[in-house]
């Protein structure tokens, strides 16, 4: 060997030495490459020799051929065959080592393409290499990517490098290119020199190279990575650009996920040279909508990058080498990272690298200022993006940044504008965390002081935002933050004002009084923003309804009163009061304006009524109420007053008096005369007598320049003289009588005029409350008739200004007379001469036609006539004067004749008009006419004037005019019992009037039309309706006739009908009103169809209907949900006409842009109704107007609307007419964007509502639609959502899973079922696996698997009772096998958190269990083989009962397989869980191992999985049944009482098999099986009873010697034996056979003596199976007969090798039946077939053994000699039987048996000559058999006979 090896190694040396020698003599650059090329691969290969000798001389060889090749650079090395050989698998390492030192030379000396073609090999080689030599491959690979050529579409198949299956390279790669695009240009790693100095560099540890004095590596990188990428030969500057813009291209041909190559991107953007930036940034781009920014492998890609590795404190042990350490990146990429992570919803919720980048953004050693900008945007991106979960504790530390950031950075207004800014948005997102850090507030207040003006903005956001957070102080806090809103109030910083006002009006409720002050100054400020601010808040009125609670809208009047008072009394005694000529003012003007005004706000919302202070109009109204509130703080003050001791300036009222008092000396105004005439007239009795000796400054006001104010002051005056009477009285009128005749002064004349009126106006209405009350006037008997002669003097006085030439003073005589007259009879004759009653109507008459006199003389000369018949009930000339009104009709005078319906309804209704009550203390709706006034109501001749003169006149102008009064008495007298009685006959003429060319009048009738619709009880109002439809639609007119088809709406205004006819009249109206099934809407639509600028004016608007959207509130509130949505659909009707008809109605009545969204759920409701109406126009304009209503607008109201949506568009996709489906689908794309759109995260709590209601209808609607576009946009919209939505899926899991799992049933073609149903079970069986292969891999079941990532223990509880009742009640294979394929993931996904559900789970998986269809049953049983992993034992104890009950009670195979199934998944997938119940589980395996298996192939399988499962969980079979003998016999036991015929078999096969592996058994097991045995065998023969016979003999022959002992409970062999033999005489002939061969069994083993109760029932079985009955063959029912004759064969073989069992070692009993059987034998011998006479030789082999004959010692020759003969005369008949051997066998086997007994008992006599002849001769033909062992066994026995000779 030792030569053999030395003679190979001198071989390999002398080749080398060949090889070196041609090296010599090569000469050329060319043939050192050929021989190179060739023998270098070799040669290397020779360094895996065993030979030292030989290493050697290669590595000489090596340094030789490196010399060489190193001083010459073009030449090529085989750097392709190094490759392969690199590769090699075998080849050692010294080899590779070598190898990959040739191939970094060569690889760089190759050209370009060459380069390019081996790069995928390259990458290859690398896989499992070491490290260094990977950094080696990768280092030539890099620069080699910027030639490479890519395919133009990426395919996997076109692509140059084959990634996708080397997953582990692709990291590496991707580690490497990371690493090299992080290299700065021109970087030196000076390791040599560092290592010498780092002894110096220890004590430093602020290097962030550590201590071991690594060199300081490049930004971004470690020491290690910036070594790798260096590489043995460096790059230079420009190769390194090269390298990195071949792995941004490498990039954009997609040869890595696009997903890991986002970080090489964004590194690659931040390059310094511009080239590589540029691609990067550009490619960036183009991917930028498919990048997911909320991926967290791209973000924490992105935070380690920026971070490096910053050794965290909690993670000390797991320390980074120093060399493998990373730095944060550069400044530069930093800021190339960060505008990415604002883009990143997951970016703001990572922490703690979200602080980290923050902290460092901001105060990080190299930050700059665009950075810390960026950074600001950060934390604006968090505060706003961050989920409450996660901003918790990030809170503290970003506030805490912030103020820092604020303290100390001064020098950039913007930046610090930002964290202001900042600090505002995370005020809003954690409120709690300002709450109590009112310093903050005062600090962000000094600031906005201070600060640069553009930075002060930023801090008026901030504070503003910041105002929430404080809206819960209490306490010191609350008075805390009052004094810093105080204090910042009145700095001269306009901001700095208006962010207090805004702290004033939030932090504090309304009802806070001392913020309710501050605001009251704010209010006063000069600058409009504070002061309009601080007016919007106080200004702000209450709800109507809001009744005063706990915390009440508006401060108690008394208390504000009070706390104004106080301050007013602090601030008289300091500088800040106010002086205005001689008076001082506590508040300047402006605020102690808004002070009264919220004053009287406090008053009537503290009287229960809506304050305003708008409208002095509106105010009146509220004057009763405040009255009675005023009333009873009166008299609840009074007890205080006194009480108190004081004067009843304590009083609010009192108070607030004065300080109107104040203000209006002080400044005066309209709306503080309002207040302070208010005030004293609601309470006159107490308030007015206050102000009797100040009547001379109410009369300084009464000549105020202004108008109004004079009538206000006059108002006032009239209200405090009304409190005195007599002289006083006297005095006083005559006083005003005097200033009326003073002419220097009109102003003076005028309000003196209005006071008188309203003086005697007040005495008369005193006068007759009097009187009505009846009281005594005796007291005032002396003072009357001067009064009454001072009051007549003052009308008169007033009535010679009647025909005064000033305008003013006219208009003031005609108002004072109508107060007069208003109020009471007029103090003048009624006719005759002079200054009559009279004289008075006509003159007032002849003014309304007259051009001379002004609009405003008229319009009062009307009232005034109307007021006459109001004050006097006997007013004689009331008729004249209604009839002059009726007459005065001119045209043009639209107005007046408004203006005279008033006055006519007052003048008709007389002492019962409201006209009469005193406004102050009565509303119009409480005003009940006094009992005693003479009623003077001419409403009836009125209303017949009206109606039978005017309204049929033949001029339009006093039709007109006639409709308007018509209209004023229905809208005033509505509850008048004339007006309510004629209801039909005022419809008739407002009819009447529709008819003219005058818009107004067909407005004022329409108008009409409607009011006396509302008048009507429910039965007039159906006449009504019925009466104007029928009157409409029919053409016909009452009186003044008007044709049907009379046109209204000039020049067909209002647009076409739907059948294309001009809608030109109000019968076309009536037809859309029926359209929408509610007739009584032509009112409406009459209101609304063509609405007149009239009703904007003074006088349209006192009829209420100026806005009619305003009164649809009350009148068309029930309509309009159902004419918005209607008139709304119109607008996009196919039909021009139609929709310019509709949309004109619709400006009508929208008169408010937000009517659409206020009513959006009413439209959509129509539109969903209509977009299956029965007329496709409908249909088409109700898809068309969905497609618009959704665009644009905010759904979050109507998110219960989306599925009627859906379901409905879904069916309009399938209708008949295309452009129906048209608009459909238009609809329904904008319905699928707005829905994705509406699921997105970013909307939070309406987001999870959307997907809460889309689902359910997406699944159960649109994925089940027979429309494959309706499916498909179906499938397409819940794609996106579940890719929009991630985590917000979570919550509706429960109802997505289950619907998902239902359409894999229903999306099945029903072709599949249909086939399935046909199958044969094989094919059925295969079909359905596919089937059920394909539904898991379906789109709905990867949507499954997406939604089960996001399970937890929240959802879990609801969905597992919906999967257990699909489990139950699902149809369809698909779904069943899909929800067990979800348990399955579950189990998996969340096995801690399923645990409680296992249970209810396995209750539903049991169903499954037992299904019909064996893929479904299979599955469950795998699903459940997985649950009991999670399961609590109790549960999965409950299971494996649940299973053994069903296998031992039920009958029904289905039962006994899912039993089986379920057992072994358990054994298979959850091992552990079988082990801890092996007693339950493996005795039960053991009986269904035993299972009698029919011909069906399925019981065999569960056998074989019975098997299985026990013999993978026990310790050999015979172990086994020794661990759990007692459990085996327990249900083997169990077994034997089921009443099912077959269990009971099992049960004794499985006895059986325990007896026949145990070899014996023992007590008291033996007693417990053999008593079952015994006990089971009673009664009646069942199918199966014979594995019961069987089982005993089995018992009995393993356990006999066990059974001779005595032992209690066992039965004894006697038992035993009587129970068998009783068996025997069963009928039942397979039977008997079974019973017969087990008794002889048992006798056989326990060797007990029954032969004589056993032959007596085996003999006639073999008598009765003669030859002759056996033979018999008829032609009739030969099938049966075949197997009657077998079965009969088979006893008679039965019983003949039982007789030989059972053949006793007893000498009496051989004695009696030794010649029975022997001749029973010998004659069947010679008449059977070849199968009996097998047997019967058998029979006779047990015999012979036990004859006792044959024995010394019970020796009879005689009897001995007949048997002998007998036998020998027999058997040569199967000696020479030469058709079958087996019986010559037999026979010649029974021979040697007898020679060798016959030997043994030394009886040769009794074998005579005879015997011994017939014996030799059959023997003789033997010895020529065709089988040569039976030759020589006859050939031995032949010649033992013949030796006997």
């Amino acid at each position: 060997m030792a030569a053999a090896a030395a003679s190979a190694s001198q071989d390999e040396l002398n080749q080398l030495e060949r090889v070196f020698l041609r090296l010599g003599h090569a000469e050329t650059d060319e043939q050192l490459q050929n021989i190179i090329s060739k023998f270098l691969p070799p040669v290397l290969l020779k360094l895996s020799s065993t030979q030292e000798g030989v290493r050697k001389k290669v590595m000489e060889l090596l340094v030789h051929l490196n010399k060489r090749i190193k001083s010459r650079p073009k030449i090529q090395l085989p750097v392709e065959t190094l490759l392969v050989q690199y590769q090699d698998p075998a080849a050692v390492s010294f080899v590779t080592n070598f190898t990959i030192i040739y191939v970094k030379m060569g690889y760089p000396r190759l050209p370009v393409e060459k380069q390019c073609e081996l790069a995928p090999t390259l990458l290859t080689a690398m896989e499992g290499k070491p490290q260094p030599q990977q950094d080696s491959l990768m280092h030539l690979l890099i620069p080699t990517l910027f030639h490479m050529k890519y395919p133009a579409e990426s395919s996997k198949s076109a692509s140059p490098f084959n990634l996708a299956e080397k997953p582990k390279t692709v990291q590496l790669l991707l580690d490497f290119m990371l690493d090299v695009l992080l290299m700065p240009y021109g970087y030196v790693l000076n390791e040599s020199q560092s290592r010498q100095n780092s002894s110096s560099s220890q004590g430093s540890s602020s290097n962030s190279g550590g201590s071991s004095g690594i060199p300081q590596p490049p930004p971004g990188m470690s020491f290690y990575a910036a070594k790798r990428v260096i590489g043995d030969n460096p790059w230079t500057p420009e190769q390194l650009e090269q390298c990195k813009l071949g792995i941004v291209k490498f990039i954009e041909a997609e040869q890595v996920p696009e997903l890991e190559a986002v970080l090489h991107l964004v590194i690659a953007s931040s390059d310094t040279r511009h080239s590589v930036a540029t691609a990067a940034d550009l490619e960036l781009k183009s991917k930028q909508s498919l990048i997911d920014w909320n991926n967290p492998a791209i973000i924490n890609k992105m935070y380690k990058v920026y971070l490096g590795d910053i050794p965290l404190k909690t993670k000390e042990g797991a320390v980074l080498k120093p060399e493998l350490k990373r730095d944060p990146v550069s400044t530069r990429v930093k800021l190339k990272i960060v505008p990415h992570l604002l883009r990143s919803r997951q970016a703001a919720e990572t922490f703690p690298a979200n602080i980290q980048v923050v902290y460092d953004g901001l105060f990080g050693t190299n930050t700059n200022s665009k950075l810390r900008t960026l950074s600001l945007q950060f934390v604006h991106h968090i505060c706003i993006t961050c989920p409450e979960i996660k901003i918790k504790p990030l809170g503290p530390m970003l506030l805490n940044g912030l103020t820092k950031l604020i303290n100390e950075y001064k020098e950039d207004p913007k930046l610090l504008s930002m964290a202001y800014s900042a600090v505002g948005k995370l005020s809003s997102r954690m409120p709690h965390l300002f709450t109590k850090d009112i310093a903050l507030v005062q600090q962000l207040f000094e600031a906005l002081c201070k600060e640069e003006p553009e930075t002060r903005l930023a801090i008026q956001e901030a504070l503003s935002m910041m105002v929430g957070a404080y809206s819960t102080l209490e306490g010191a806090q609350r008075t805390l933050m009052e004094a810093l809103v105080a204090s910042y109030l009145i700095k001269p910083e306009v901001q700095v004002r208006q962010v207090a006002v805004k702290f004033a009006s939030t932090v504090f409720p309304s009802d806070h009084i001392p913020s309710r002050y501050l605001l009251l100054l704010a209010a006063g400020d000069p600058r409009e923003e504070v002061h309009g601010e601080a007016q919007r808040v106080l200004r702000c009125l209450p709800g109507r309804n809001k009744k005063e609670s706990a915390s009440k809208q508006m401060p108690s009047f008394p208390e504000m009163v009070y706390y104004i008072q106080e301050k007013a009394s602090h601030r008289m005694k300091t500088p800040v009061k106010y002086m205005t000529g001689t008076t001082v003012l506590p508040f300047n003007p402006a605020a102690f304006g808004e002070i009264v005004l919220y004053l009287r706000m406090c008053l009537a919302h503290s009287a229960g009524v809506v304050p305003t202070s708008q409208s002095l109009a509106d105010m009146q109204d509220h004057a009763p109420a405040i009255g009675r509130y005023i009333r009873t703080l009166m008299s609840s003050s009074q007890a205080t007053a006194s009480s108190c001791n004081k004067s009843g300036e304590t009083n609010p009222v009192q108070i607030y008096i004065g300080l109107l008092q104040q203000l209006l000396a002080g400044v005066g105004g309209l709306p503080v005369m309002y207040c302070l005439l208010e005030a004293v007239s609601v309470y006159p009795e107490k308030l007015a007598t206050k102000f009797v000796d100040k009547t001379e400054w109410i009369k300084s006001l009464m000549s105020s320049s202004k108008e109004e104010m004079r009538e206000l002051a006059a108002l006032f005056y009239s209200v405090v003289v009304s409190t005195v009477s007599g002289k006083e009285l006297k005095s006083m009128v005559e006083q005003l009588i005097k200033a009326t005749k003073d002419n220097h002064s009109p102003e003076v004349q005028h309000g003196s005029l209005l006071a008188l009126g309203f003086t005697v106006g007040r005495y008369l209405a005193k006068k007759r409350v009097r009187m009505a009350e009846q009281h005594d006037l005796e007291t005032d008997d002396d003072l009357l008739p001067e009064q009454e002669e001072v009051i007549r003097s003052a009308t008169e006085t007033i009535g010679s200004f009647l025909d005064s030439t000033s305008p003013l003073l006219a208009i003031a005589a005609c108002t004072a007379l109508g107060e007069i007259g208003r109020n009471g009879p007029l103090p003048i004759p009624s006719e005759g001469s002079g200054f009559t009653k009279l004289h008075l109507v006509e003159s007032l008459l002849n003014r309304i036609p007259s051009s001379k006199e002004t609009n405003k003389m008229k319009e009062r000369a009307i009232q005034t006539l109307g007021y006459f018949p109001v004050g006097d009930g006997d007013f004689p000339h009331q008729k004249l004067l209604l009839q002059g009104l009726m007459d005065s009709v001119e045209a043009k005078q639209i107005e007046l004749q408004f203006t005279i319906g008033e006055a006519i309804t007052s003048a008709a209704i007389g002492t019962s008009s409201v006209a009469a009550r005193d406004a102050w203390l009565v509303t119009e709706e409480e005003y009940i006419p006094p009992a005693g006034a003479k009623v003077n109501d001419v409403v009836p001749w009125v209303l017949d004037v009206i109606l039978n003169k005017h309204i049929i006149s033949p001029n339009p102008h006093v039709r007109q005019a006639a409709c308007i009064w018509l209209l004023s008495l229905v809208r005033k007298l509505s509850t008048h019992v004339e007006v309510k009685s004629h209801l039909k006959e005022i419809q008739s003429a407002f009819v009447s009037v529709l008819s003219e060319n005058d818009e107004l009048s067909q407005d004022v009738a329409s108008k009409g039309l409607g009011l006396v619709y509302d008048l009507g009880s429910e039965q007039d109002q159906q006449e009504l309706v019925s009466t104007l439809v029928d009157t409409l639609r029919t053409g016909k007119r009452v009186k003044h006739e008007v044709s049907g088809e009379t046109v209204v709406f000039q020049g067909g205004g209002l647009g076409k009908t739907p059948d294309g006819q001009g809608l030109s009249t109000y019968k076309e109206l009536c037809s859309l009103a029926s359209d929408l099934s509610q007739p009584d809407l032509v009112y409406k639509f009459m209101n609304l169809a063509n609405h007149h600028a009239m009703w904007n004016s003074r006088k349209g608007a006192a009829f209420g209907f100026n806005v009619i959207a305003t009164r649809a509130g009350e009148q068309l509130a029930p309509f309009l949900p159902q004419l918005v949505p209607r008139l709304y659909r119109y607008q996009f009707d196919p039909n021009l006409g139609i929709r310019q008809a509709m949309t004109s109605i619709w400006n009508a009545l929208v008169t408010d842009k937000s009517m659409v969204d206020k009513y959006l759920k009413e439209i959509l409701q129509d539109l969903i109704k209509n977009l299956t109406s029965n007329m496709w126009r409908v249909r088409e304009s109700s898809c068309l107007a969905l497609n618009d209503l959704l665009r644009g607008r905010p759904l979050d109201d109507v998110i219960d609307k989306l599925p009627e949506m859906w379901e409905t568009l879904f069916r309009v996709q399938d209708d008949i007419k295309e452009s129906v489906r048209k608009a459909a689908e238009l609809a329904l794309k904008t319905l699928s964007k707005v829905c994705v759109k509406m699921c997105d995260p970013a909307k939070g709590a309406a987001g999870q509502r959307t997907i809460a209601v889309l689902l359910p209808c997406l699944l159960d609607k649109g994925m089940m639609s027979p429309v494959t576009e309706v499916r498909a946009l179906s499938i397409n919209t819940l794609v996106k959502i579940s890719k929009s939505a991630g985590a917000m899926l979570k919550p509706h899991a429960p109802k997505l899973i289950p619907a998902l799992l239902e359409s894999l049933s229903v999306l099945e073609p029903q072709v599949l079922n249909y086939l399935s149903l046909r199958a044969t079970e094989q094919e059925k069986d295969a079909m359905d696996s596919a089937r059920l292969s394909a539904a898991k891999s379906s789109p709905m079941m990867e949507t499954i698997n997406m939604c089960l990532q996001y399970l937890d223990v929240s959802v879990l509880g609801e969905l597992v009772p919906r999967l257990c009742e699909l489990i139950r009640s699902g149809v369809g294979l698909g779904t069943k096998g899909g929800c067990a394929s979800v348990i399955v993931s579950l189990t998996t996904q969340c096995p801690q958190d399923l645990t409680p559900y296992s249970g209810k789970l396995m209750s539903a998986l049991l169903s499954g269990l037992t299904d019909r269809n064996s893929v479904i049953q299979k599955s469950c049983a795998f699903a459940m083989g997985h649950l009991v992993r999670t399961s609590r034992d109790s549960s999965t104890e409950k299971l494996l009962q649940k299973l053994t009950a069903w296998y031992m009670e039920k009958e029904e195979p289905i039962y006994k397989t899912s039993c089986a199934l379920t057992i072994h998944a358990i054994g298979r997938y959850s091992p552990d869980v079988l082990k801890n119940h092996a007693k339950e589980v493996l005795p039960l395996a053991f009986l269904g191992m035993h299972e009698i298996a029919d011909e069906e192939k399925s019981e065999k399988e569960e056998c074989n999985m019975w098997t299985e499962v026990w013999q993978e969980n026990v310790p050999g079979s015979f172990g086994g049944i020794r661990l759990y003998l007692q459990e085996l016999i327990t249900i083997t036991q169990k077994a034997l009482q089921s009443q099912s015929w077959k269990m009971k078999a099992q049960g004794a096969i499985a006895m059986a098999s325990i007896a026949k592996q145990t070899s014996s058994l023992v007590p008291p097991y033996l007693g417990m099986i053999l008593s079952a045995l015994v006990q089971g065998l009673a009664g009646r023969t069942w199918a199966g009873k014979e594995e019961l016979l069987k089982a005993i003999a089995c018992v009995v022959t393993a356990s006999s010697t066990e059974l001779e002992k005595s032992v209690p409970n066992q039965p004894t062999t006697n038992e035993i034996l009587q129970a068998v033999l009783k068996e025997c005489c069963k009928e039942n002939l397979k039977y008997k056979i079974v019973a017969i061969s087990c008794a002889a069994d048992v006798l056989k083993a326990t060797k007990e003596d029954r032969f004589q109760e056993f032959s007596d029932i085996v003999m006639p079985l073999i008598k009765k199976n003669s030859l002759e009955s056996m033979g018999v063959r008829t032609t009739k029912a030969e099938d049966e007969n075949e197997k009657e004759r077998e079965l009969q064969l088979e006893s008679l073989l039965g019983a003949f090798e039982s007789l030989g069992k059972a053949w006793p070692r007893n000498p009496d009993t051989q004695r009696c039946y030794r010649q029975e059987m022997c001749k029973l034998m010998c004659e069947r011998l010679r008449l059977s077939t070849w199968k009996v006479q097998l047997g019967v030789l058998q029979s006779m082999n047990a015999f012979f053994q036990g004859l006792m004959l044959l024995e010394e010692e019970h020796a009879d020759p005689e009897a001995l000699a007949e048997i002998l003969l007998e036998t020998c005369q027999s058997i040569t008949y199967s000696l020479e039987n030469k058709t079958y051997s087996s019986v010559r066998t037999e026979a010649l086997s029974v021979i040697e048996l007898l020679l060798k007994k016959l030997e043994e008992g030394k009886q040769w006599e009794s074998l005579t000559a005879e015997c011994r002849r017939l014996l030799i001769e059959s023997l003789a033909t033997m010895e020529t058999d065709n089988r040569p062992e039976l030759q020589e066994k006859a050939s031995v026995l032949k010649k033992t006979l013949e030796s006997l000779e």
